[in-house]
């Protein structure tokens, strides 16, 4: 039985959605009520979330999707002012969670509302443990269900109210089919025997702590073409991107949506010095020619930049006995991945090897207690780890 190669009839968002029971919205504490008492009853959950993070600087989770096996629940945060009962849900071991890329929707929910987890299933991180070349949601929903997702919607601003019928329906079919899909990917673990090693993984997730990202004034330098600068021009870009920081917390609006990079590494290497010299728009040049001439003017009188150590070394680069071990790690890590059919990360991620590397345990135990490892992955790779370090 393979399930990947499974085939439907197509259906468009707009049409699977209109052969569904209508979702139910829950933007009332007295239609929350309900939606609670309905979900304590059930054994598995579906749950997706929407956010304004193309539109706000500042962004936060503006929908949460929960579906059971036959009601679609849109949830509204942003009309709610207390949403904490669903926390006890979210923590119940008794209840799984089913989500499609699960870390980046449990760190918002965390970071949002402070919610705990447990008892995850994670669809799109069970297709890449058995080897699915195609595990995007939109993708699986295709193959396995013939839904073809409008992708347009997702791009669109769910902080606004009232929220659209284009984007009720996008919204409700990102969570109604996850529960069938958990389904067939079950299945299919457990005929491939990787079931063991998926349900390891879900262990991590409900683990995953939101750490604030804050502005990085040096990050600049990763911008495209900035390498190709002289040290002058780099100083001028340095002064555009604090620029554009500033402007974009101002509007609370996310930095790309202020200038892009392109247009930052343009300006740094033209140096204009007057508005109509800018390479923007006039409706830009009227809100932003000032203060972009400004930043132009501060970084032709700054000195120039020095690049961080990172940057001079590529992360940072460990002493050689280190990255040596590194290396053999990675070597064993890819032909681990080739024969698995799989990708590299599924087998292990770059932040355990390196602190297997680092750490150079030699026993089962001493692997152990580094903490970077499940029971599962202990047991198939220790061994193996421990030849590639020598210590056997």
């Amino acid at each position: 039985m393979t399930f990947e190669g499974s085939k439907t009839a197509r259906r468009t968002a707009t049409g699977a959605a209109a052969a569904l029971p209508p979702p139910v919205l829950v933007d009332s504490p007295a239609s929350f009520d309900h939606m609670i008492e309905a979900l304590v009853a059930q054994p598995a959950l579906a749950l997706d979330t929407e956010s304004n993070s193309l539109y706000r600087y500042h962004y936060r989770v503006c929908v949460v999707q929960i579906s059971t096996t036959d009601t679609d629940y849109l949830l509204d945060p942003l009309r709610l002012r207390d949403i904490a009962p669903l926390g006890a849900i979210l923590a119940d071991p008794q209840i799984q969670k089913v989500f499609h890329a699960a870390e980046n929707d449990i760190l918002m929910l965390k970071r949002d509302f402070d919610f705990s987890f447990a008892n995850v299933f994670d669809t799109m991180l069970a297709a890449r443990i058995l080897g699915w070349r195609q595990v995007s949601l939109a993708a699986l929903l295709l193959q396995h269900f013939g839904v073809e997702l409008d992708k347009h919607t997702q791009l669109t601003d769910w902080s606004q109210r009232p929220l659209t019928p284009a984007q009720l329906s996008y919204a409700r079919l990102d969570s109604r089919y996850l529960l069938p899909l958990r389904d067939r990917l079950t299945e299919a673990l457990k005929e491939k025997k990787r079931w063991r090693e998926a349900q390891d993984a879900f262990e991590g997730l409900p683990k995953v702590q939101y750490v604030e990202k804050p502005f990085d004034p040096d990050g600049f330098w990763r911008m495209k073409g900035a390498r190709d600068l002289s040290p002058r021009e780099m100083a001028v870009l340095r002064e555009l991107w604090l620029w554009r920081d500033d402007q974009a917390r101002l509007l609370d609006r996310p930095p790309f949506k202020v200038l892009g990079d392109d247009t930052l590494v343009l300006i740094a290497r033209s140096q204009p010095e007057h508005p109509f010299e800018l390479p923007i728009s006039p409706r830009q040049i009227d809100h932003h020619g000032v203060g972009l001439l400004q930043a132009v003017a501060r970084g032709m009188a700054a000195p120039p930049p020095a690049p961080p150590a990172r940057v001079h070394n590529g992360n940072g680069r460990p002493d050689p006995q280190v990255q040596a071990r590194f290396d053999r790690l990675r070597a064993w890590r890819a032909q681990r991945a080739a024969e698995r059919e799989v990708d590299a990360d599924i087998v292990m991620n770059n932040d355990a090897l390196m602190t297997i590397a680092r750490a150079a345990p030699n026993s089962i135990d001493a692997l152990t207690n580094l903490g970077v490892l499940g029971a599962w992955k202990l047991q198939e790779y220790g061994a193996e780890l421990l030849r590639v370090l020598g210590a056997l």
